[in-house]
């Protein structure tokens, strides 16, 4: 038997297709069984992300298992075979084995070095374990992986190479102009979902500064664990668990949405967001302390007192507007639109008349008012014409008041929405895009040559083990013929004592052990070398050893594998 691999990843096909590939939790348990029931293949584990769908199987046949694993992808995909094949990708054996490490150390990830893909990977292996898919070589596969995906990341700096998902999305909204941290901090934000991803982003946003986290999931309970976990985290974080129907009222409410569900269809349409930035929300004021379901009144602060020269109803129009876009309304328009001493009123972006008050506003809209304000801000201090926090803007110049990240695959969030004016939109595939200009860290080479040492060791491991049977059943043949030439020996000589017959049957066994100790051990190690599979062949010829006596180790190992797995994979579940 040897190992395959038939997949997709973001390298080998667009988004758009990856999308429509994606298996729900049913469709990998089903596509599982029925790989397993198909001819070439005895065991069986899927991978399946929002970046890579991978079939892995234990094969007797090179050309039907690719046919058989390709056919199987289609059919529990949904994308027609003669679509779906132009973008698959196959690796067999040692291949094999160095693709699935490399994915492991988070060299074939959207962002070099994260190490997510770990516990996907672990997530792969006791689903496999737990539907008895996974035999003694996937199981010793995957284990391995695991083990090499941690190698890398300790002895090497493959974490400098990149990040998180969540955290590249979060430096994309941010336009890279500044820090995450200082893009985020006092923001307000909604993630929705309570899985690992959304509760990595959850974390995500708490740690760089969000003043606020609120959790909308279907399933209550997980929501509010999450929101427990965040409140107890140390980073001071007001945090509040929704339900997935508050979501509409919540988006009038925050700055940040992260969403990453199960959800097979839109989670946010292009009218929620829309109808969401129509809304003017109320004055935002974080309460002092939050927990799950829990959130304190907003209060008003009293009105300050207004500079001399300003009309009220003008900084009451200024206000609206800023609050509309979160922003802080700016005293530059207030002080030109009532006539107070300014600059010059020549190149003034918006034809605003010179006149008192009221008037000055018939007819401007808020970018325009933005525009004015900047051009009346020319003349004061370079600290009061910095950007402020939530004033991004896109191509167009319109400053971003809702950030979206859609970590889902299939998406969540209508990809429309990016054409609203005020609405940033960061997907898996706007992630792709960026990602393929990002810099590569020197520690990426120290992690390849870790895992081609990986890859050469494991090969041999394998090998050994596959003779390994095969040197079993000669002993154990040894054994038997020992065993019968000292009944024989009772037969011709019974008059020996119980010491003699111990004596003799001792000396036996220790001439069959020394004939047999340096071919096994040569054997052994010309089997772990490339090329080595036909010494097994070529021993159970050369003392015509019954195949089925063979294939009962194998199989009796292969359950001992197996059993121990699943104890290690139980134990590590109640830890």
């Amino acid at each position: 038997m040897s190992l395959l691999v038939v997949g997709l990843s973001h390298r080998s096909a667009p988004v758009s297709v990856l999308e429509r590939a994606s298996l729900s939790a049913d469709a990998k348990v089903k596509l599982l069984h029925d790989t397993l029931a198909a001819e070439p293949a005895a065991e069986a584990a899927v991978l399946a992300t929002c970046n890579r769908i991978e079939l892995y199987a234990d094969v007797d046949k090179f050309h039907a298992g690719v046919a058989e694993l390709s056919t199987l992808l289609a059919q529990h995909s949904g994308v027609a075979l003669e679509e779906l094949t132009p973008y698959l990708y196959v690796h067999y054996e040692d291949r094999a084995v160095h693709h699935l490490f490399s994915v492991a150390c988070g060299l074939d990830s959207m962002v070099v070095g994260e190490g997510q893909i770990l516990g996907q990977i672990k997530d792969t292996l006791a689903l496999g374990q737990e539907l008895h898919t996974a035999g003694r070589l996937l199981n010793d596969l995957f284990q391995q992986a695991l083990r090499v995906g941690k190698r890398a990341h300790s002895e090497t700096g493959i974490d400098r190479a990149g990040q998180s998902l969540v955290t590249f999305g979060l430096e994309q909204l941010a336009a890279g102009r500044e820090p995450v941290e200082s893009w985020a901090a006092g923001k307000r934000a909604l993630v929705i979902g309570a899985g690992s991803m959304s509760s990595l982003a959850a974390a995500t946003l708490a740690r760089v500064g969000a003043a606020e986290v609120v959790v909308a999931n279907r399933t209550a309970a997980r929501a509010d664990r999450l929101v427990e976990i965040l409140v107890a985290s140390g980073t001071g974080v007001a945090a509040r668990a929704v339900p997935m129907a508050a979501v509409a009222d919540e988006l009038t409410r925050v700055d940040v949405v992260v969403s990453c569900t199960g959800a097979t269809g839109l989670v946010l349409t292009g009218d929620d967001v829309a109808a969401a930035l129509a809304h003017t929300p109320a004055p935002r004021t974080l309460p002092a302390q939050a927990g799950p379901r829990a959130a304190a009144p907003a209060q008003a602060e009293p009105a300050a007192a207004l500079p001399a020269g300003l009309d009220p109803e003008v900084v009451a129009r200024l206000a609206a507007v800023a609050a509309a876009g979160g922003r802080l309304a700016d005293a530059g328009v207030a002080r030109t639109l009532t006539g107070a001493p300014g600059p010059d009123r020549d190149g003034c972006p918006v034809d605003a008349p010179a006149a008192a008050g009221r008037a000055a506003l018939t007819g401007v809209d808020a970018t325009d008012l933005e525009l004015h304000g900047t051009w009346a801000d020319q003349g004061e201090a370079a600290a009061q014409r910095q950007p402020r926090k939530g004033t991004r803007s896109h191509a167009d110049g319109t400053p971003v008041r809702l950030a979206l990240l859609d970590l889902a695959m299939p998406r969540d969030i209508d990809a429309a929405v990016h054409r609203i004016p005020g609405v940033r939109l960061v997907d898996i595939e706007s992630l792709a895009e960026a990602s393929a200009d990002a810099p590569m860290a020197a520690d990426v080479d120290a992690v390849r040559g870790i895992v081609a040492d990986e890859v050469a060791a494991f090969g041999a491991a394998q090998r050994a083990a596959h003779i390994t049977p095969t040197v079993v059943a000669l002993r154990a043949m040894a054994a038997e013929v020992v065993a019968m030439e000292v009944a024989r020996l009772d037969g011709r000589l019974p008059d020996l004592d119980d010491r003699q017959r111990a004596e003799v049957t001792q000396t036996v066994r220790r001439v069959v052990d020394k004939l047999l100790h340096a071919p096994t051990v040569r054997v052994k190690q010309l089997a772990s070398e490339p090329g080595g599979a036909g010494y097994a062949d070529a021993l159970r010829e050369l003392f015509d050893l019954d195949p089925l006596t063979v294939a009962s180790v194998s199989r009796a190992d292969g359950a001992d594998a197996a059993g121990q797995a699943n104890q290690t994979h139980d134990s590590g579940r109640a830890s």
